[in-house]
């Protein structure tokens, strides 16, 4: 009898132990996206990419949740404050991250995606970035100026050296001529004198700005006469309201979609005077090497 009752008992661990397993293997996966406006639809736009959702078509560049239409895969689309997204990255099956949080965590989109948003480069592209102006002062020489600067070789060749695919130039560039890791390390250090120059603040976000460094050489160079000031804000809803206010001469900080929504619903009365660079979103993850392996976690969806 004491056998029967050990076999019966080893059986019902067994099978609690196997119905466990079965809860686990059937969690649905989630997947971190930013959580901010057009950053939230660029994400729901790489996803369905992916071959994981389906969405509205209707909905163009800018889906929201409530335009996913349907679930391929066993995944959850979980919004995010984009900035947490690395260090919550282990949480998630994967999560959606562009180069502005990708690069101070040391990832790689070509090493470390599973994959990347293809943006074109022509100026339907609603994520290339930009520097805007108020537009009473779109064709301030000064600023225009400001604007040719970015717009050189040697920033396209900074762009490319410095943030290791994280960035790409929006502008013309001979993409055969690269800066050397040396070169691009003493643009870091350049410092530039700003006694009888004019100054021009321009707002950014993030930490990864050094290519204005590369501009104010260039500017230094060309004896412009300009010196740019960074002015740093913590949140993305605040410098197109200081450029608005006249806080600030300039901005640079956001791509064309997020202008469009964030002056539309604010009332801002803003332009663009100048494209400069384009940051991918990409798919990472620490748990899985790639989208397929993704996929077979989550098991297809039952439709």
């Amino acid at each position: 009898m004491k056998n029967t009752a050990k076999k019966i008992l080893s059986l019902v661990l067994s099978l609690v132990l196997a119905a466990g397993l079965a809860a686990a293997s059937a969690e649905t996966l989630q997947i971190g996206i930013p959580d901010d406006g057009t950053n939230l639809s660029r994400g729901i736009k790489l996803l369905e990419t992916a071959g994981l959702i389906t969405v509205k078509p209707e909905a163009g560049y800018t889906p929201e949740l409530a335009d996913i239409t349907g679930y391929l895969y066993d995944v959850e689309v979980v919004p995010v404050q984009a900035n947490t997204l690395p260090s919550t990255l282990g949480d998630f099956g994967a999560s959606t991250i562009n180069g502005t949080y990708a690069i101070p965590n040391n990832l790689i989109p070509s090493r470390d995606g599973l994959i990347i948003e293809k943006q074109s480069e022509n100026g339907d592209n609603p994520y290339v970035n930009i520097i805007v102006a108020r537009t009473a002062d779109a064709a301030n020489e000064t600023y225009q100026k400001v604007v040719a600067a970015y717009q050189t070789q040697l920033v396209a060749e900074f762009l490319l050296v410095n943030y290791e695919e994280a960035f790409y130039p929006a502008f013309a560039y001979d993409s055969a001529i690269r800066l050397t890791p040396e070169e691009a390390k003493e643009i870091v250090a350049y410092a530039s004198d700003r006694e009888g120059k004019t100054v021009v603040t321009v707002g950014v976000c993030g930490a990864n700005n050094d290519q204005w460094k590369a501009v104010q050489k260039v500017l230094d160079e060309e004896n412009a006469g300009i010196y740019i000031e960074l002015v740093e804000f913590d949140a993305y809803n605040l410098p197109n309201e200081a450029l608005n206010s006249g806080e600030i001469d300039l901005n640079a900080f956001q791509h064309k979609a997020y202008l469009n929504n964030d002056a539309s619903a604010n009332g801002y009365d803003l332009t663009v005077i100048g494209d400069t660079l384009i940051a991918p979103l990409t798919l990472y993850s620490r748990k899985y090497d790639s989208l397929d392996a993704l996929k077979e976690a989550a098991g297809k969806k039952e439709q």
